[in-house]
């Protein structure tokens, strides 16, 4: 008993000493492996080189589902489905990649908002970039139900999960339904009927866990709600202006279909943040303090609400905390009143909030090459650091003692 216990002990300490040593936020890394949980290692260093970001929110599910689904903030990918080395159908390179990882890998790192392209093409709904509209085989990226059933998948492995996902629909009338239900998604449908109208509350997270109702389909194309049941985003969202131009220190525009960010009609905000022609360099220092800094500014300009959606390219790409803090930041306010998730006190009353001490003076940090500057990324940049090490000196201790 006295020998097993001592190599329990020895297990244990090997295992917190590896977790302990793993690279922080914003240290370099040759690859992933290097870096702490919940993090991945970007080419966002000086010259390209790798540091430790951010790849994952924390999960607001942990801190309770009893709050209206508008009360939560969801980290969203723009062209979700626009992946770096994929083969168009022409068998080249499709053009302009919009994100890193496949819309699995999007869904486990807790991403809940996808951005998706659909178009008439080669006789399907296929997912694509376009020219005035239409698809093109070096445009194409994939037939919509991989990436719909990719949502199934993970939606049946995950029961308490609701995603959402916002279609810039140039299909016909008819063409959607029949990808829908092959996929076998109508089973987790969140039904139009059910969906706010005049900008109050939408039924409580734990609501749509319970029923099933966990995916949210929002269409581009107004007649497809009375058509279809599919819901037109702008009778329930109000949405910022995508692309460089809605990027200005300062502002926050809606986007020319949209109502203006503080009508109250529409109960949903969704805030983009991401430039007109996608850059994986510039998109590290886009995604980290002007990110957080649009954030506060969307707030003011929406009639004080936080966004319900923050949507970017290269999610897992910043030299701050990137998207997954913005998340973070959002969540705080609206599902505690803090300044961070990460502060919510459990079992406490709105506004109760824990602020970790400073973190320690951490590894060199690689400069960013690319990106706007400005803004404000200090709330919470790290993920509980004083937790980290006091929990790795106290099993420490705990092991020594068993190994004695």
């Amino acid at each position: 008993m006295a020998t097993a216990l001592r190599l329990l002990a020895f297990a244990l300490l090997l295992l917190v000493a590896a977790a302990a040593t793993a690279a922080q936020e914003g240290a370099e890394c040759a690859s992933s492996a290097n870096c702490g949980p919940r993090m991945h290692c970007a080419a966002c260093g000086d010259g390209g080189a790798g540091i430790c970001a951010r790849a994952s929110p924390v999960d607001p599910l942990t801190h309770g589902t009893g709050l209206p689904f508008n009360n939560y903030s969801w980290l969203t990918t723009h062209n979700s489905f626009a992946i770096t080395g994929a083969v168009s159908l022409a068998g080249t390179n499709a053009i302009s990649p919009n994100q890193e990882d496949t819309v699995t890998a999007q869904l486990k790192n807790g991403v809940r908002g996808l951005m998706l392209d659909t178009y008439d093409f080669n006789n399907d709904v296929w997912l694509c970039h376009s020219f005035g509209g239409n698809c093109y085989n070096f445009t194409a990226y994939q037939p919509a139900i991989n990436v719909f059933k990719e949502i199934q998948t993970f939606l049946a492995a995950n029961p308490s999960e609701v995603i959402t996902v916002f279609l810039e629909d140039y299909t016909v009338a008819g063409s959607l339904p029949k990808v829908f239900n092959a996929s076998g998604l109508m089973k987790y449908w969140f039904p139009v009927a059910k969906m706010p109208k005049s900008g109050g509350n939408w039924p409580l997270l734990k609501e749509m866990i319970s029923k099933n109702e966990r995916l949210i389909v929002f269409t581009s194309k107004k007649a497809k709600e009375a058509s279809e049941q599919i819901a037109f985003e702008w009778s329930y969202v109000v949405e910022s202006q995508y692309g460089t131009e809605g990027m200005v220190e300062g502002t926050c525009p809606n986007r020319a279909e949209s109502p203006p960010m503080d009508s109250k009609s529409q109960s949903l905000v969704l805030m983009n943040f991401f430039t007109t022609d996608p850059s994986q360099t510039g998109v590290c220092g886009n995604n980290s303090a002007p990110l957080v800094s649009m954030l506060k500014s969307c707030h003011d300009l929406s009639g004080n609400r936080w966004p319900n959606y923050i949507a970017v390219d290269f999610y897992m790409r910043s030299d701050g905390g990137g998207a997954p803090l913005a998340t973070d930041v959002a969540n705080g306010h609206l599902v505690c009143g803090c300044d961070n998730i990460a502060y919510c006190k459990e079992n406490s009353t709105f506004g109760t909030c824990v602020v970790p001490p400073s973190p320690p003076p951490s590894p060199r940090k690689a400069p960013a090459k690319g990106g706007s500057t400005g803004g404000d990324s200090s709330a919470a940049t790290s993920r509980f650091p004083h937790f980290q090490w006091s929990c790795f000196f106290g099993l420490t201790s705990v092991a020594l003692l068993f190994l004695s």
